[in-house]
């Protein structure tokens, strides 16, 4: 019998959250999505399962994000019955898992209750009265959680292991699930992207693609543009966060060799990728939290097509890179930004580029075998809730590669 997950999310339109539902329904299950959106248009379906819609919720709104949850918690009963066979309840990022514990509570106790984190919003690291507030409520609901499922390492050893004491104290498992590149075609892996030579510069093309939402990366590259006409174009895709900036649409008219182009399609990214040198990977949106422990999309996409990831070192992103010995990592990118693209050499380009063509392809897609993983950590959480209902103890031990040590 197909295990049967009722996912909640923050946004329905999130492309983050069809790639999710896809691995769910590829390894079997069947999904229903509950959740808030953060556009005008209703959705009805993802990817062919059931979406529920709980209303609108704006970006950079974090007090009407959180009192639209207090509503919906308070009225759990109105929409609770979408869940109510659910086998395991998903919670993506802390507001939803306030949902999902409600409707476990009110009319699905026979449910598991699974935390997915995708971002550790700043106020949870801050020092202040609404920091520890989040941070106790946080804790309370880990001690119901069956099974923490991160994008990036960082948050264990950054947020979750320092503050909730994750291994001795909660005991969770951990799973981590990288924002990769999602390919389910019938094979181990795709071929090395065709390779279409685009010619080396300058100018230098930098593809900034995804959500957009750094308004220092756009002060910094517009600038760059103005200073030094010729040397860099900008090619900016995806969902800006306009509420981030002063005006978005002005800055990047007024600024030459600088283009917006709107969204575009999965299907689009490999011709997008290939028509550039360079893929922004710097974020400052979030500086010193979430921007330093996440592992971006667009370092996945990018490294797909062996774009050139430009990243700050100290970042988790930093990091991740020098590992695989990919990309261009700064210090201080508006100091050192210029002094590179002027000094940059043909055959220096050229070696930046054979790095990125040679990385192996597995460290930035998922697969039918991710799938499968994902599901197998889920289903093995309906174990945990009949231990916890048994009164007994997991001797579970989590880790950060997803793996369950027993001791």
């Amino acid at each position: 019998m197909p295990l049967r997950i009722a996912y909640f999310v923050h946004d329905l339109s999130d492309p983050g959250v069809g790639k999710r539902v896809q691995m769910l329904l590829a390894a079997g299950a069947e999904v229903v999505v509950l959740g808030f959106r953060r556009q005008d248009k209703s959705v009805c379906s993802i990817h062919g399962a059931k979406a529920v819609d709980l209303g609108r919720t704006h970006d950079a709104q974090l007090f009407h994000r959180a009192l639209k949850v207090v509503q919906r918690r308070l009225k759990v009963g109105r929409w609770c019955d979408e869940a109510a066979t659910a086998d395991i309840l998903l919670a993506r990022n802390l507001e939803m898992l306030v949902l999902a514990a409600a409707a476990q509570r009110h009319c699905v106790k026979q449910a598991s209750l699974v935390y997915e984190c995708l971002d550790v919003h700043r106020l949870l690291l801050s020092p202040g009265m609404a920091g520890a507030i989040l941070r106790r409520i946080e804790h309370l609901l880990l001690r119901r959680v069956r099974l923490l499922i991160v994008s990036s390492p960082a948050f264990i050893s950054e947020h979750f292991e320092p503050r909730h004491q994750l291994r001795e104290r909660l005991r969770v498992p951990v799973l981590l699930v990288e924002n990769k590149m999602l390919e389910l075609q019938p094979r181990a892996l795709p071929k090395r992207r065709a390779r279409i030579e685009l010619p080396p510069g300058p100018p230098w093309r930098i593809a900034w693609f995804g959500m957009i939402r750094c308004r220092k990366s756009l002060d910094m590259l517009c600038s760059l543009a103005s200073r030094r006409p010729g040397l860099i174009t900008l090619v900016i895709r995806g969902r800006p966060a306009r509420v981030e900036f002063s005006d978005f649409d002005a800055q990047v008219a007024r600024t030459p060799g600088v283009a917006f182009g709107g969204p575009y399609e999965p299907s689009e990214l490999a011709a997008l990728y290939q028509s550039v040198h360079f893929n922004w990977a710097v974020d400052f949106f979030e500086e010193g939290a979430n921007s330093t422990l996440l592992l971006p999309n667009r370092i996945y996409e990018g490294g797909r097509h062996a774009a050139i990831p430009i990243a700050l070192a100290r970042t988790e992103t930093g990091k991740w890179l020098k590992r695989r010995g990919l990309g261009v990592l700064l210090e201080t990118p508006a100091q050192e930004l210029r002094y590179f693209f002027e000094q940059l050499t043909t055959e220096q380009y050229l070696a930046l580029k054979a790095a990125s063509g040679s990385a192996p392809m597995r460290g930035f897609i998922a697969d039918q075998l991710d799938c499968n993983r994902l599901m197998d950590a889920l289903a093995a959480t309906l174990a945990q809730e009949d231990d916890r209902r048994a009164g007994i103890r997991s001797t579970a031990q989590p880790d950060a590669a997803g793996s369950l040590n027993r001791r």
